[in-house]
Parts: C-alpha cells; sequence; structure tokens
C-alpha cells in the first residue's frame, strides 16, 4: 500500500515531468517557428521556385519520418530544424505570389488570424476539464476525407472543392492543437519533439489553408 507521502511525491514528479516538457515545447516551437520564417523570407528574397509535387512530399513525410525516429536523441533536433526549415522554403514562393498580386493584406490578415486561433485552441486545451480525447476519432476520419479529397483535387480541381478542403483543414488543425496541448498537460505527450512538430504542422496548414479562402474571397 503506498502511503500518502509517497504518493504526494509521485504527483509532484508528474506534474513536474509535464511542466518541463510543456516549457520545452513552447520554446522549440517558438524556435522552428522563427527559422521557418527567416527562410520563408530568404526564399521570398531570392525568388525561389516552388517546388514540385513529387519532391514536397517526399522530402515533408522523408524528414518527418527521420524528425521521429530521432525524437529521443540529439539528431532529432537537427532534423526538427530541416524539416520546419524545408516547410519555410515552400512558403515562400506562395508567399511572393500573394504580394505579387497585391494581397499583402491577405498574408498579414492570415498570419493573425493563425495566430489567434492557436492561441485560442490552446488556452482552451489548457484550461478546460473536459477531456478532449475524442477528438483522436474525429481527426482520424477527417484526416482520410482530406487525404481522399487533396488526392481528387490535384486530378481535377475544382475551386469549391479546394475551399471546402481549406475549411476543413482549418478545422482538422484546430482539433489537432487541442488534442496535442491536452495530452501534454495531461502527460498522454512526454516527448517535446513530437509535440512540437505536431503543433508546427497545424499552424502550418492553418496559414495556409487561411490564405487560400482569403486569397479566394479576395480575387475579383
Amino acid at each position: 500500500m503506498n502511503s500518502p507521502m509517497y504518493s504526494r511525491s509521485s504527483t509532484q514528479e508528474s506534474a513536474l515531468q509535464t511542466n518541463k516538457v510543456l516549457r520545452n515545447t513552447y520554446a522549440l516551437l517558438s524556435m522552428t517557428l522563427l527559422w521557418s520564417a527567416i527562410v520563408a523570407g530568404v526564399s521570398m528574397a531570392m525568388n525561389l521556385p516552388r517546388p514540385g509535387i513529387i519532391i514536397t512530399l517526399v522530402a515533408f513525410y522523408g524528414l518527418l519520418f527521420l524528425t521521429e525516429k530521432n525524437r529521443n536523441n540529439g539528431m532529432g533536433l537537427v532534423f526538427t530544424f530541416l524539416f520546419t526549415g524545408f516547410l519555410g522554403y515552400t512558403l515562400g514562393p506562395i508567399l511572393n505570389y500573394y504580394v505579387g498580386a497585391g494581397m499583402g493584406d491577405v498574408v498579414i490578415t492570415a498570419i493573425g488570424g493563425t495566430a489567434l486561433a492557436f492561441l485560442g485552441a490552446s488556452a482552451y486545451a489548457l484550461t478546460t476539464k473536459r477531456d478532449l480525447s475524442f477528438i483522436g476519432g474525429l481527426l482520424m476520419a477527417g484526416f482520410v476525407v482530406l487525404l481522399v479529397g487533396t488526392v481528387i483535387n490535384l486530378f481535377f480541381f475544382m475551386p469549391a472543392l479546394y475551399l471546402a478542403m481549406s475549411g476543413l483543414f482549418i478545422l482538422f488543425s484546430t482539433g489537432a492543437i487541442m488534442l496535442t496541448t491536452q495530452q501534454i498537460v495531461r502527460g498522454g505527450e512526454t516527448n517535446y519533439i513530437s509535440a512540437t512538430v505536431t503543433l508546427f504542422v497545424s499552424i502550418y496548414n492553418l496559414f495556409i489553408s487561411l490564405l487560400s479562402i482569403l486569397g479566394i474571397m479576395n480575387d475579383d
């Protein structure tokens, strides 16, 4: 039978570990967002071309795999920055397109909307007493829908489908942010590299989706 003193000690240790994971996650997330923004700026300044779909998919999933495989050692940090840097590079040509089309205000609005959505979702997950684990099943179903929709859109581009997909990506990403944040707080996610990558990809998808929706709405 565990003594009360042992139980309190165990609880305190668990709380300290959770706080450490949360602190490390937000610290690494801040650094990767800054790093990605710098790479995106360089990509814009050099007017680098947008990588093709094959290169993008291979680099994305390849670097994601390597990051997760090495998440418990120092190389995990290296691959995290390579992964987020690559996503920053892919943003450069996209942002140049919007700025060149006179939609710089759309970019600023999308950045602001992404920040508000992330802060709102994180704050809710940190403060709510409701168990958000049910979101996991919804995210899995949403992933399948998004995957099928993305494949269809590659072959038959339809503006209405593209707009609907962007909306679904916003819901999917917001759900992922809430679920991941609560998992950290409740001890379900103990690796800050995995948590950072999940949050980063969610923020990236949020931004791209908002940019797409605002761009379509702004298109005369």
